[in-house]
Order: C-alpha cells, then structure tokens, then sequence
C-alpha cells in the first residue's frame, strides 16, 4: 500500500511536466486524456484495493519518508519565494509578509524546535477513501473537460489573450497531486505544505488572463487562503512546543481526552480557522467569488474536487473534538450564517457562474455546521453533501461554461427556452439543478437528514440557518429551472466539443447513479466513516425511507427524459399571444393601443432592493467577523 500512495502523490506532478512542454495542441490533448486516465485508475484502485483488504484504519510511512521530509522543507521556501516574486511584480509585496512569517515559524520549529516522537506520516481510512475518488474520478473528468473548454476559449472568444493552455492544464496536474498529498497525510507539516501548493496553485490559476481584475482578485484569494496557511502554522508550532506532537490524530486525541489540558483546544481553533478560510466562509468568502474571473475548468476544479473540499475535508477531520466546546460553536455559527446569507445573495445575482459561486459557499456552509456540531448525525448529513455537491457542482459549472461557449452568454436571463434551443445542454443542466435542490435526490435528503439530526439536538438556531436557507435555495434554483423550460424556438449552433460532452454526460450518470445506490453507499461507506469516528454507526434516514427515495429518483428521471426527447428534433409550431395590444408577427413584437411598437420583456424579479449585495454582503462579513474574533479570544483566553 505504501509505494501505491507514493505513486498516487508523486506521479501527477510528475505528469504536470508533459503538458506543460508540449506545445502541440493535439498531442497536448492526447497525452493529457491518457494521464488523466491514468491517475483516475490508479485512485479508484488504490481506494479499491483498501477497502477490498478489510476498510480498517491504517497508518504507514511512505519509502524513503526523510527524502521525502528534506523535499518538503525546500518546497516550503521555495514556495514563499515564489510569492515573495510575483507579490513584488504586482506591486502587492505586503501580502508576501503572510508566506514569510509562516514558512519561517513552520522551518523554524521543524529546525530548531525540540524533537517529537516519530510517527507514521500517511494515513488511509473512509474519510480518505471518500476523497480520492472526489479527487480521482471528478478532478480528472473536469481535466478531460478543460481540453475542448480551453481550445474554444482562445480559438473562438478570447483571441486577444495570451494562449497558455501548457500552464493551465499542467496546474491541473499539480492540484490533484497536492489534493492527494493533503488528504492521506497525518502530519500536520506534511500537511501544511501541501496545502499551501494548493492556494498558490488556485492564485496562478485565478489570475491566468493577466486582467486587471484577474489580478486583483488571485491575490485577493492568496492572501485570504494565507491566512489559512497560518493558522495552520501556528498549530503546528503549538502542537510541537506544547504538545510534543506533529501528528494531527495526536493533536485531535489530546483535545478530546477527558482530563485534556486547558490549551487542547488552541491546535483545534487554528485549524479550524484554516479551513474556515479555505471552506470561503463568511467573511473570507469574497476569494471564491473573485475566482469566478479565471476559466470555467477552474472554477469546476476548485468548486467541486480541490480547494474548498480541503477545508471541509479538515473540519470533518476535526468534528470529534468539535462537539459542545467554543471551536464547535464558532464554526457552526459561521457555518449556518453562510449558509443561510450566501442563498440570500444568490437570489440577486443573474450571472450564473456567480450563483452557483453563491451556491457553494451556502451548500459548504451547512457543511461547516455540521461539522461543528460534531454529532455522528451531522457528520453523516455532511459526508453525503461533500459526495453529492462535488458531482453536481461540477456538472454544473461544466453545462455553464459549455453554455457561456455556445452562446455568448452565461446569464440566466439569456437561457430562455434552453430546452428547445439546446436540449443536450438543458437536459444537462437540469439534472444539475434538480440534484441540488429538488427531491428525492441526495443534496436535499442529505440537507433533511442536517435537519433531524439539528432538531434532535434541539438547537434552535440552526434548525432556523438549514429552514430559512433551504428556502432561498429552493428560490432562486427555481428561477433558473423555469427559464430553461421557457419558450423559445431561435436555434443556433452547439459549439460545445464531444469531450466536453463526455465529461458532462458521465458526471449526470455519476449523479443519478449515486442516488439509486444511496442505501449502498450509506451502508458501506459512510456508516463505517462514523462508526470509525464516534465507535457507534447509525442511519440518520431509515432503510425503508432511503429506498421509497430511490423509488421516487427513478420516477422522476422520467421527466427530463421525455423534455429531452420531445425536444431534439422538435418542429415547434408556435401559437401567437395576445399581448395588450396588436400582435406584429410573433410573440416579441407588438403595437399598443396607440400604434407605439413595444417589445415584450420577460424577466425574472432578483429582489436587489431587499437582498442585494450592496445590503447584504458587509455586514455578513461583520457579523462573521465578530463570531470568529469572540470565540477564537475565548478559547485563547480559556487556556491561560
């Protein structure tokens, strides 16, 4: 098993080398799929292979784990000079002082620091199974994705741009490295230097067009994730110091341990800032948005398989400790207050790579508060919405940036009628947004089982976080729903390549296959994740529910199957409308009552005036900054 994970993190970095000096764009593409393919087949065997010898907890050292160490300290400086040069060439130098002041605290303690018991640096359990085949099979469908987007993107609408498709495609390479690295490490310095690879890696990727605004917002999303990075810095600091530990389970036992000492919890608070920033919580939220900027693949990638799923990846890591403790309540409070202000900000916005940013932080927001929580139920509810959110998500941003390629357009407003326009792309899309919102599917039976656990628990304000926000989800998913089935018979040329479809096309499969087998994959992976955590597995959902669910999702499959297939070779006979007025032609067009031509306009109302950004989006932000100052002082506080 140790030389399999070694393969798994080194060998996508190593493969990030041939895109990236290949200049042929076919046989760029060529050796693209085929790495690609590789490292998804090597995931799902090496996830495979561990289950199928017995699914028990395991930690092991990789081969030559000191090269490995001696790597990872350089890699470390060679990082923060990275962003000591490009924080100076953009005239943004103070940010570099971020990178510096952890590299050297993290260096410092490993160099000079006192000496800590040596321990097994990798560790391999469901949790990890879980992401490898996130990281695996979705992060290298939205690669294959990223061929055909990015050939459109510089061949057919942005030929004035700098064409680097080497180095886009070979970040991509470099994240699912990192991703695998960060989730299968237990050392908190292994894992503080592969999460660091991921915030440069989502800077040079945000900032890829070199715009003003590209700029801007990558380094806003740097500082912010930097932030992250030393929150991580100083748990480690602390941990070694005080603790006499850099191992992360060792940091998590001593927090939860009956006669823990008063600074158990430091360690914890840290990290979970960490991921807090990572997750784009209120108030660091404002990074993801921003990356809406870069390429559509990206936004995917980091949406779905990489960034933001390594924040809730660690807050999961850390629920056990989180339960009934100050850490617990500053990440559910932010949590539940994402969740329920980022579906208010999505229901003004009709930019629709914009709501769906919106969309994430609100779905990782309940994330984040049942992770908090820290009840075996929550946990449970949160492990279905990583699995579900990471496949529609990127279905979504995929079918959107197919959509923006298309037509010129990623508003909603302009996808009147989609269905009948481009009904392989509606078909698509609606699967998407009926796996985020709609029952019986698994985000929303995911969000009812957040529920029952919250109302168990009587907690009375986050049963009021999952109610109100679930609702403004259901709000705007609906307008954009209703719009794809709309009128309109204009049809025009799908300009989406077949690879792109390919990669579409088997994340609807994926998502539709996962909630058939729901009671499955609750039975034989999830419940053994918990059982693992808390000694003791549990169904927040009963069997019998769970398969009158999979009863009702074959059922409802029916529907976008027959818009489908009524709609691919529709001859459409459109009926003319009265409209207040005589009726010019068609059903746009028409004189008044005074023979003044008018124009229909049909919008959807985005309640800018109660919701709008300019209202909500501050004070979210001052709010959560408040939380996680108060709580972050206690808990300091506490343990002097």
């Amino acid at each position: 098993m140790d030389k399999l994970v070694t393969i798994l993190i080194c060998l996508p970095f190593v493969m990030a080398v041939l895109p990236a000096i290949i200049k042929n764009s076919k046989a760029r593409a060529a050796v693209v799929y085929l790495c690609g393919a590789i490292v998804m087949a090597l995931s799902v065997f090496t996830a495979v292979k561990w289950a199928m010898a017995g699914g028990k907890a395991m930690d092991f050292n990789l081969p030559y784990t000191e090269v490995f160490d001696k790597i990872i300290l350089v890699g470390d400086f060679l990082l923060m000079f990275l962003i000591i040069y490009l924080s100076f060439k953009w005239k943004k130098g103070i940010i570099s002082f971020l990178s510096i002041i952890q590299t050297l605290l993290v260096a410092g303690i490993e160099l000079f620091g006192p000496e800590v018991e040596e321990k097994a640096v990798i560790h391999m359990d469901w949790l990890t199974f879980i992401m490898i085949l996130i990281i695996g099979i979705i992060g290298v469908a939205i690669g294959i994705y990223a061929v055909g987007y990015m050939h459109g993107y510089h061949i057919h609408h942005h030929k004035e741009l700098k064409d680097r498709r080497s180095f886009f495609l070979a970040m991509i390479f470099v994240f699912y490295g990192a991703m695998f690295g960060l989730v299968l490490s237990q050392s908190l310095i292994w894992l503080y230097f592969f999460w660091e690879i991921t915030s440069v890696t989502s800077f040079l990727l945000i900032g890829y067009t070199r715009s003003e605004e590209a700029i801007n917002n990558s380094f806003k999303a740097l500082w912010m994730n930097l932030l992250g990075g030393l929150g991580i810095a100083v748990a480690i600091a602390y941990a070694i110091m005080v603790q006499g530990t850099a191992n992360l389970y060792d940091v998590i036992s001593l927090a939860g341990a009956h006669n823990a000492a008063k600074g158990a919890l430091i360690p914890i608070a840290m990290l979970a800032f960490a991921a807090l920033t990572k997750s784009a919580q209120f108030p660091f939220s404002g990074w993801l948005l921003g990356a809406m900027v870069a390429p559509t693949p990206s936004s995917a990638l980091l949406h779905s398989a990489t960034m933001v799923k390594a924040g809730v990846y660690l807050l999961l890591r850390l629920a056990v400790v989180m339960n009934n403790n100050y850490v617990g309540q500053m990440v559910y409070l932010v949590g539940g207050f994402t969740f329920l202000a980022a579906s208010c900000l999505a229901i003004t916005v009709s930019d629709g790579k914009k709501v769906l940013a919106y969309s994430t932080i609100s779905n990782l927001g309940l994330i984040v508060a049942c992770a908090g929580a820290g009840y075996q139920e929550t946990v449970w509810a949160a492990v279905f919405l990583i699995i579900f959110h990471a496949v529609s998500k990127s279905m979504l941003f995929q079918c959107v940036g197919a959509i923006e390629n298309t037509t010129g357009s990623r508003d909603i407003e302009n996808m009147q009628g989609l269905i009948m326009r481009f009904p392989k792309l509606a078909f698509i899309l609606m699967i998407g947004i009926a796996g985020m919102f709609l029952a019986p599917f698994g985000m929303l039976v995911s969000k009812w089982a957040a529920l029952k656990a919250f109302v168990d628990a009587r907690s009375a304000l986050m049963i009021l976080f999952v109610v109100f926000g679930s609702a403004t989800t259901m709000f705007y998913w609906t307008k954009w729903f209703a719009k794809i089935l709309g009128v309109n018979p204009n049809k025009s040329r799908d300009l989406t390549k077949p690879n792109e479809y390919i990669s579409m096309f088997f994340h609807a499969i994926l998502l539709v296959a996962l909630c058939v087998c729901f009671p499955l994959v609750s039975k034989y992976v999830v419940l053994p994740l918990t059982g693992e955590m808390y000694g003791n597995a549990s169904a927040v959902i009963s069997q019998g529910n769970i398969i009158v669910m999979v009863i009702m999702i074959v059922a409802l499959l029916v529907i976008p199957t027959f818009c489908y297939l009524l709609t691919r070779n529709a001859g459409v006979k459109e009926v003319m409308a009265y409209m207040g007025g005589d009726n010019a032609g068609d059903n746009v067009r028409f004189l008044d009552s005074v023979g003044e031509p008018k124009e229909l306009q049909v919008s959807n109302w985005y309640m800018e005036d109660v919701f709008g950004e300019k209202k909500l989006f501050t004070p979210s932000v001052i709010i959560s900054t408040l939380i996680i100052l108060v709580l972050l002082c206690t808990i300091v506080g506490g343990a002097f």
